[in-house]
């Protein structure tokens, strides 16, 4: 089994979510389908089918939970260090078209959120950015046509 790297608050973020889906979300559905059984034919009510697809949804999500919790491998980024960008690394670009700022921390790939500033360990630019240190350029492939970054900064918070 291939181990899931991740970052403690995404770890802690998927537990919440299990206990969520398991603890709330699982006991709402059931008195959903109670009252949608309560309301007679079963071949001809939309609200108990509706209720049956949420239930296999949410017992679908639990299965994909408990496999992702048991396979992370869940990396401290507090005891990294180094000038290098590597996994758990916030890393400030400078794009050398534009001279825009962005800043981006990679993290796994269950866990990325690019609204957020992380983006996943397999996405094109953190490939294009692992290794590269301070002052370093990277060429990144984009939908748009090739971008070049410039590393500004790398730290580990």
């Amino acid at each position: 089994m291939e181990k899931i790297p991740m970052t403690g608050p995404g770890f802690k973020a998927l537990e919440a979510e299990l206990e969520q889906l398991k603890n709330v979300e699982r006991h709402a559905i059931i008195a959903a389908i109670a009252e949608a059984r309560a309301h007679g034919d079963l071949s001809e009510n939309a609200e108990y089918h509706a209720a049956k697809e949420k239930q296999s949804f949410i017992e679908g999500r639990v299965m994909e939970l408990e496999d992702q919790i048991g396979r992370a491998d869940v990396i401290d980024i507090s005891k990294l260090s180094g000038s290098s960008v590597k996994f758990g690394a916030t890393v400030t670009l400078v794009d050398e078209d534009t001279d825009a700022e962005r800043k981006f921390q990679i993290v796994g790939d269950v866990e990325s959120d690019a609204k957020k500033g992380k983006i996943s360990l397999s996405s094109p630019i953190a490939r294009a950015l692992i290794g590269k240190s301070k002052g370093d350029t990277v060429e990144v492939a984009a939908p748009g046509g090739a971008r070049s970054y410039e590393v500004v900064k790398v730290e580990f918070k």
